[in-house]
Formats: structure tokens, C-alpha cells, sequence
């Protein structure tokens, strides 16, 4: 490169470094210069002499509509004009008509989520006055600056759930647990799956059988089936003569349907059986299914993918069954809060979570909490319970130690 071309680039920047010096100064007779944009807002100095972003209304670090528009800021009445000059989304057209990828959304707004607003309001709804966002009253101040009950539409800690605040059309079954029952307020909605996750002795077959036995003995019989992967049909029969429970007079009249499956030869086949249980349940006028235990038919599979696969392929075989259903699963070793594989809870629609409670001077006693129930309203408490020969029953009145 030649002398002259190095004299000419040097010349360059420096008449470069000359102009920045001159716009800086510029800058800082207008009193917009200094070292930090946000130093003179500390010192009181800035806009209305506030932070820039103190949530007092206005004090956002934009003087008027011209600061707000060099950085890219639009009113809401320069939004609606490009949403009129057809300004185009990411996601396609989103605006109303039968164009939206989300399909008709009803809806003349331009939200591809449908009506949630009244006119240019939030997309969530009237959360304000308009002025304060979101999330406050217009006048920066607290998300709840009114009674926490009235703002939650008037249900504060000291109101108890009452049972017409859940009435639902849902048509419902008790489970025929003494205490359990109740501790559900208006019963488990039919067709819903319930798994009942617990440790060795805890009562899961036993809380099955009975769920099976309060179904028989109803004036209007619900038809019972019942599938163990443990035991053997005979061990089933014996445990329900023990208790009194009649299973052999329901299962001559055909209410009632005891089958025990291996469950190697059941994983085997399982595709077959998946596709037919549905039928054989609609054929037999199944209205309770329980399974004895999913947890051995999880084992079967060694690859996680493929486990979690096999077992939602069958609870939507159960559900596609319309049957009532109650899955037992052994809990995991180190969390008695758990399933053994951590699925079979996702997958189904009621957690009922039965375990041992052992106090400071190592007394054990037997507790059972519910962990969820879609579509009804329970008790988050954890209770004692019982197993004894009229099966499992639950104190409701009482806790544990």
C-alpha cells in the first residue's frame, strides 16, 4: 500500500473520530450525554424524575410518542393500521376469516386463540383499568392491592369447599371405602382410571376386590371384571370367602369375571389382548375393570421409550372401553410418593397413594392421601386407615399421630 493510500486512511478516521466527538457534544448540552443513559435517572434528573421503569405509569424511559416511535414502539392506533395494511405473521395469516392455521376461531379480533378480549383490551382478558397493564390498577400499584379473597372472586382461606360448588353432570361411582368415600366429595367420575400406588402389604389388592365388591352388592349390579398378574384365580376366591365377600355366586350368575394371566404371556400378547379387552368389556357389560398389578407388566419392557409406550397404549384401550377402572402398581423403592416406574400416575386420571407412616418412637401405622383426581374436588390430607376383615377402612376424623 502506498503512502499517500496509509495518509488517506489515517485522515479518514480521523475526521471519523472527529464527528462522534462533535455529536457527543452535542449530546451532552442537550443534558442527554454522559457516561450511562440511566446515570441522570438515578439522579433524579430523567423523566418525570423517576426510575425508568419504577412501574409509576408513564417513567419508562420514553418522553413522548417520538422517543417511543425511533425505537420501534407503535400506538395501538398505528397497530391496528398495520394490522389493516395486512402486515404479515410468522405464522401465517392469524387474523379472522377461515384463514387461521388454528381454524375458524369465531372470531372478527384477529387472534388466532379466539375471542380472548373485548375489543383492543389485553389478550388476557380486562385484567385493569387500561392504564397499568396487566397486572396492577393503573397506578403502579400491587398485583392484589385489594382483599386477596375479593380478588380471587371471593374465596378466601377461611371458606370450606362445599359440594354444590362442584356439582358437575359428570355421572360419578363411590369406590365402597368406608372414609375414602367421603374424603371425595361426590364420587369418582365413571370411566376414569385410578391407579393405587403402594408398598408390599399396604392393601392394593385388597382395596381392588373391595372396589369390585361394593359394585356387586349394589341393587343395581355393576358387572365387575378382575385380572391378576400375581396370583391365581383360586387365591382370589379364597381371599374374598375370607372376607364373606360372595365371589363365586356373582361370578355363576355372570357378574363378575376372574381371570389370572401370566404376565410374560400376557406382554406377549399384548397387542392381541389391547385390541380385544375393549369388546370382551362391552360384550360382558363390564362397568369396573381392575388390573392386579401394572406394575409386573411394566417390567416386562426393558427400554424406557417402549415402556411408556405399551403402558399409554393400553390405559387408551381401557378408556376406549368406557369402563371404570383401578390399576395397582408397587411404589418406588426410594419414594413412597412414586410409582415404581414413575408412568403409570401420568397416564391415568386418580392417584390414590397408600403407604406406611412410622412416628418418632417408631409406632407404623397405615396412611392413605389422594394425589389427584381429575374433574372432582378431594381432601389434600393424609389419613390412617385399616385393613381388617370387612376390608379397608379409612378414618377421616382422625390423623396420623
Amino acid at each position: 500500500m502506498s503512502d499517500d493510500a496509509d495518509d488517506d486512511w489515517f485522515e479518514d478516521a480521523l475526521r471519523d473520530e472527529e464527528t462522534e466527538e462533535t455529536t457527543d457534544s452535542a449530546a451532552e448540552s442537550e443534558g442527554e450525554g454522559d457516561d450511562d443513559a440511566f446515570d441522570d435517572w438515578s439522579e433524579g434528573d430523567g423523566p418525570d424524575d423517576g426510575e425508568p421503569f419504577d412501574g409509576s405509569g408513564n417513567d419508562t424511559g420514553f418522553d413522548d410518542s417520538t422517543d417511543a416511535e425511533e425505537f420501534g414502539a407503535t400506538s395501538g392506533t398505528d397497530a391496528d393500521a398495520d394490522e389493516e395494511s395486512g402486515g404479515e405473521s410468522a405464522f401465517g395469516d392469524t387474523g379472522s376469516g377461515d384463514d387461521s392455521p388454528f381454524g375458524d376461531t369465531g372470531n372478527s379480533s384477529g387472534s388466532a386463540f379466539g375471542d380472548v378480549g373485548t375489543g383492543d383490551d389485553s389478550p388476557f382478558g380486562d385484567a385493569g383499568d387500561g392504564d397499568g397493564g396487566g397486572f396492577g390498577d393503573g397506578d403502579g400499584g400491587e398485583l392484589f392491592d385489594d382483599d386477596f379473597s375479593d380478588a380471587m372472586g371471593g374465596m378466601g382461606g377461611d371458606t370450606d369447599f362445599e359440594d354444590d360448588d362442584f356439582e358437575s353432570d359428570i355421572p360419578r361411582l363411590d369406590l365402597g371405602i368406608e372414609g375414602l368415600d367421603n374424603m371425595v366429595q361426590g364420587g369418582i367420575p365413571l370411566r376414569h382410571l385410578i391407579v393405587i400406588v403402594g408398598g408390599a402389604g399396604t392393601g392394593k389388592t385388597t382395596f381392588g376386590l373391595q372396589f369390585l365388591q361394593h359394585g356387586l352388592e349394589k341393587e343395581d349390579t355393576d358387572c365387575g371384571v378382575f385380572i391378576t398378574l400375581e396370583q391365581t384365580h383360586e387365591d382370589i376366591m379364597a381371599t374374598a370367602r375370607e372376607r364373606g365377600w360372595e365371589f363365586e355366586r356373582h361370578e355363576a350368575e355372570g357378574n363378575l369375571a376372574v381371570v389370572d394371566l401370566d404376565p410374560v404371556e400376557m406382554a406377549n400378547s399384548l397387542d392381541n389382548i389391547r385390541g380385544e379387552l375393549p369388546e370382551l368389556i362391552e360384550d360382558f357389560g363390564a362397568d369396573r375393570f381392575v388390573l392386579d398389578s401394572v406394575s409386573l407388566l411394566e417390567m416386562m419392557y426393558d427400554d424406557v421409550s417402549r415402556r411408556r409406550t405399551e403402558v399409554f397404549d393400553f390405559t387408551q384401550s381401557l378408556k376406549d372401553a368406557g369402563v371404570t377402572t383401578v390399576l395397582t402398581s408397587e411404589a418406588n423403592e426410594d419414594n413412597p410418593y412414586a410409582s415404581r416406574h414413575g408412568i403409570i400416575e401420568y397416564l391415568t386420571d386418580a392417584v390414590f397413594l397408600l403407604r406406611y407412616v412410622r412416628s418418632e418412637t417408631q409406632e407404623t401405622r397405615l396412611a392413605v392421601e389422594i394425589q389427584k383426581i381429575r374433574n372432582a374436588n378431594h381432601s389434600r390430607e393424609t389419613k390412617p386407615y385399616e385393613i381388617t376383615m370387612d376390608g379397608i377402612s379409612v378414618y377421616e376424623q382422625a390423623n396420623i399421630f
